[in-house]
């Protein structure tokens, strides 16, 4: 069964109309039409102008209603007040997509907004799909689409551009003619108030013209569609992204312009980082990995190796790797030899592999071709500066020829201008990457490099967490219940670190004293010395008011603490309500490093979890981690290993190194608080104190809101964490007991297990071919799924040992149609025939129609007979596909 995208009549339509068409110079409607012509439209074109019965020789209508077509698209064109009005005569005519060029709405006025609320209320009454408004178009150049009012048209190629700046694509689009760069698709979103980046995402992942994807990005309106349609996207395409708006002049005009949230700089690159996606950051870099992309560089890891015939160059690109973290290629022994062999002695003997300034062709070919066949090299920059001796046009030839016959990518910085210009147009027929100072040739390797780099990260497994003791939600849930019907959103010490209790996390045990005599009876308990804090609703930092005295160690020096505290807070802040002063045993860490881990709601993504230096210094620049829940070991490890904070983690001195693992717990548990508690509106751990024996939080705040109900637990994350809450046990007649449950990250063991116990009859009715076990690519896109997108669900047993062994497994994946999913499902063999296949398949629908997903499709091959009458039992209708007579396809209406 092979579904179309729902997009498809948007990128290849059939018919089409242009709304506002005219033969006026200059006008946004005489641009589209004669695009159009000028394109080779290769479907039917229509226009309409009630002025004009033709216009360049085009039949024109003075209604869409007038056309004597069902019309696949339809092109706007008219000033934004005609707009509702039109698209409600689109929904009479039957069409379904309509591109609003027009400006003038919610990004320019209150009247503006009504309007374009008017417009998609129209839309929505007739099922009509919005893009823009304000965009400049869409161009498909492969069926002659140029929907566009830009000045000319694009080359057909490999590259998707999708863009919320039309001014961006009209530059990219007259840079990229002459450059030789084509496009599968360009599409200008505008100001998104329909279909956004996600959707136009989802369909170029699965359009087979686009091989990378390139956008330009203002802001988001939906977090959770992005992120999904970002991570699906990054795991087949290389994805590159330019994000503006980084500090806040730039983010307010954005707000000003589009209306569009723009959020925190950094966790918009936490997100970036989280999908697999590399982002760019000018126009000069969206240029050069546009070409690269278009001549098909693809390296395979990021060691470098530099060549140059001059020092300084040479130092100018290893720094500016060492900025960018891109290690340079130790070379080989056998590479050293072979160039100690065809080098002066003068050369530079390491990497940069300065080949000194009288180097000809000949010596740039040998060292060249040394470089290619090193294993410990993946790409090669060769740097060349025109000095007496050199041969830039010859040496040129030699890379060109060299580079052609290589699986490695090379870069080419040829300095200087009148002496290497031929050189440089060599280059650019060759598809070669050419620039003309070293930092931006670097610059590109560390991009494209960094997009293969992720795809090795996004395949990485982590540990197993089933070792952990489950958190105590309800507890924690009724802490927080309690604050609200109070009417308080700041939770106090106790209460806050009653919420790490509930969530496993180590505190620092407090209490509370009202006078002086119970501070010296608690103290007393607790053991000295202690630590005193003033315990107040109304102050947030107590240190900031004088209410904090730490290392007592003495009754008597806690008794005139207290008194201290008292009369400073009074003083100091004398609005302040005080119930007391809290007390808490001293956390005496000699080798302990203060860390502050926070949750903050970022008004794009939501819940971000942040690590930074604790104490007194949080507050110093902006040195934090960020990260995206939910959170595994593996990227609690990366988040750590990727801080600033890391060196101080390490040992130091005398100091041995910190726990990791109990700090990647702490951050872990701050993960499950923030998936499984939609109330927690900040979160702040200051100080964390970490050291070689372990994590404890020293002092909590948390800040909650009222959130209402909603049908997904888990609607306050950008990504959907794992839906605990759809485990159960399903207990066999015999009394064993089978636990059901989705599947995570960390069962990839399991399921290549699993796969290899299959007999070869099974396997190949699953997987429909011969495979024999699972490649680590493959058991990380059946593990580490998009639980807002797809479901599986593994039946599994207890073994002796505690481990777990997995029985069988199904899965469905959502469409993009967002209405009908496709499913499979595999039983070990001596399980089958024990009714579990039934079991998963009755979690597996069930689940689907709690979704709101209306049909399940599923491909059988015809010769499995018993897989046919056991989807019939469950109420599939079988139909014979029409491409392949060996394949089955099967439906099941999922509601009503």
């Amino acid at each position: 069964m092979h579904e179309q995208h729902y997009l498809t009549p948007l990128f290849e339509p059939k018919s089409l109309a242009v709304i506002g068409a005219s033969e006026t110079e200059k006008s946004v409607g005489n641009f589209i039409i004669r695009n159009m012509i000028d394109a080779g439209f290769k479907g039917k074109l229509f226009a309409v102008n009630p002025k004009h019965e033709q216009i360049y020789g085009i039949a024109s209508y003075p209604s869409v209603e007038d056309i004597p077509l069902r019309l696949d698209l339809v092109i706007i064109a008219t000033t934004a007040q005609t707009v509702p009005g039109i698209i409600d005569a689109c929904g009479r005519a039957g069409v379904r997509y309509v591109v609003v060029i027009s400006a003038g709405f919610a990004e320019s006025s209150p009247r503006g907004a009504a309007l374009e609320r008017a417009a998609l209320e129209a839309a929505r009454r007739h099922r009509i799909r919005i893009v823009g408004p304000n965009c400049l178009g869409i161009i498909r150049p492969g069926i002659g689409l140029n929907a566009s009012y830009a000045h000319g048209s694009a080359l057909p190629g490999s590259i998707g551009l999708i863009s919320q700046s039309g001014a961006l694509i009209a530059s990219f689009l007259d840079w990229a003619r002459p450059n030789n760069v084509g496009f599968s698709s360009v599409v200008s979103i505008g100001t998104a108030a329909d279909i956004d980046i996600g959707e136009v995402l989802d369909f170029l992942v699965q359009d087979p013209k686009t091989e990378n994807i390139v956008l330009y990005v203002e802001g988001i309106r939906r977090a959770r569609r992005f992120m999904s349609a970002l991570r699906s996207a990054a795991r087949v395409k290389p994805v590159m992204l330019i994000k503006v708006g980084r500090h806040p002049g730039g983010a307010q005009a954005i707000k000003l312009h589009t209306g569009l949230l723009v959020g925190d700089d950094d966790v918009f690159d936490a997100a970036l980082r989280r999908a697999g996606v590399v982002r760019l950051y000018t126009m000069d870099q969206m240029y050069a990995v546009a070409s690269a992309l278009f001549a098909h560089f693809r390296p395979s890891g990021n060691r470098l190796a530099v060549i140059t015939n001059g020092g300084g160059p040479g130092v100018m690109a290893a720094d500016r790797a060492a900025d960018l973290r891109i290690p340079l290629a130790r070379l080989s022994d056998t590479t050293i030899t072979r160039l100690n062999q065809s080098l002066p002695t003068t050369w530079s003997h390491a990497n940069p592999i300065d080949i000194v300034g009288d180097s000809d062709s000949v010596r740039y070919a040998t060292t060249l071709e040394a470089c290619m066949a090193d294993e410990q090299v993946d790409g090669v920059l060769a740097i060349l500066t025109p000095q007496a001796m050199s041969e830039p046009t010859e040496v040129a030839k030699k890379v060109v020829e060299l580079a052609k016959g290589s699986e490695k990518p090379v870069v080419t910085c040829w300095m200087g201008e009148d002496l290497v210009r031929e050189s440089r147009a060599l280059f650019k027929q060759a598809g070669i990457p050419s620039f003309r100072t070293p930092e931006p040739a670097v610059d590109l390797f560390s991009h494209l490099s960094s997009f293969y780099r992720n795809q090795k990260l996004l395949i990485q497994t982590p540990s197993s967490l089933s070792h952990l003791d489950p958190p105590s939600v309800v507890s924690a849930r009724l802490v927080i219940e309690s604050a609200l019907s109070e009417n308080r959103t700041r939770m106090s010490e106790m209460e806050s670190k009653a919420l790490l209790a509930a969530f496993r996390i180590p505190i620092a045990a407090t209490v509370v004293a009202r006078s002086a005599t119970e501070a010296m009876v608690y103290a007393e308990e607790l053991g000295l010395p202690v630590a005193l804090k003033v315990y107040s609703p109304n102050i947030q930092h107590k240190s900031d008011s004088g209410g904090v005295r730490l290392n007592l160690k003495s009754l008597l020096e806690v008794r005139n603490a207290f008194q201290e505290i008292q009369g400073e807070v009074k003083k100091n802040r004398p609005d302040a309500q005080i119930s007391g002063v809290a007390i808490e045993k001293m956390i005496v860490k000699p080798n302990g490093r203060e860390l502050a881990l926070g949750v903050i709601r970022d008004e794009v993504f939501g819940p971000v979890i942040t690590l930074s230096e604790g104490g007194n210094r949080i507050n110093v620049g902006r040195s934090r981690a960020v990260a995206l829940p939910p959170l595994n070991s593996y990227l609690a490890a990366d988040m750590i290993r990727t801080s600033r904070v890391a060196p101080l983690l390490a040992e130091f001195r005398s100091m041995p190194a910190v726990s990791m693992e109990a700090l990647e717990l702490v951050l872990l548990r701050v993960s499950e608080m923030v998936c499984e508690l939609p109330w927690i509106r900040s979160l702040e751990i200051n100080p964390l104190i970490v050291d070689e024996n372990g994590a404890v939080a020293v002092d909590a705040r948390v800040v909650v809101e009222n959130t209402p109900p909603t049908a997904d637990p888990y609607d306050h994350m950008a990504i959907h964490p794992y839906p605990s809450q759809l485990m159960q046990v399903w207990k066999l007649p015999d009394g064993q007991e089978i636990t059901i449950r989705p599947i995570r990250p960390e069962d990839a063991d399991l399921e290549v297990e699993f796969v290899k116990g299959l007999s070869p009859e099974t396997r190949y009715f699953r997987f429909m071919s011969t495979v024999r076990e699972l490649a680590p690519p493959m058991v990380a896109r059946l593990t580490q799924i998009d639980y807002d997108r797809e479901m599986a669900f593994i039946a599994t047993i207890a073994r002796e040992d505690g481990s777990e062994l997995e029985l069988g497994v199904c899965r469905y994946a959502v469409n993009a149609d967002q209405e009908s999913c496709e499913f499979a499902v595999v039983v070990a063999d001596n399980w089958q025939r024990r009714g579990l296949a039934r079991k998963l398949m009755g979690v597996l629908i069930e689940t689907a129609r709690d979704r709101g997903l209306k049909y399940m499709n599923g491909m059988f091959l015809s010769s499995n007979e018993r897989m046919l009458r056991f989807v019939q039992g469950l109420g599939f209708v079988l139909s014979n596909d029409p491409e392949d007579n060996t394949i089955k396809n099967g439906v099941l209406a999922l509601q009503g």
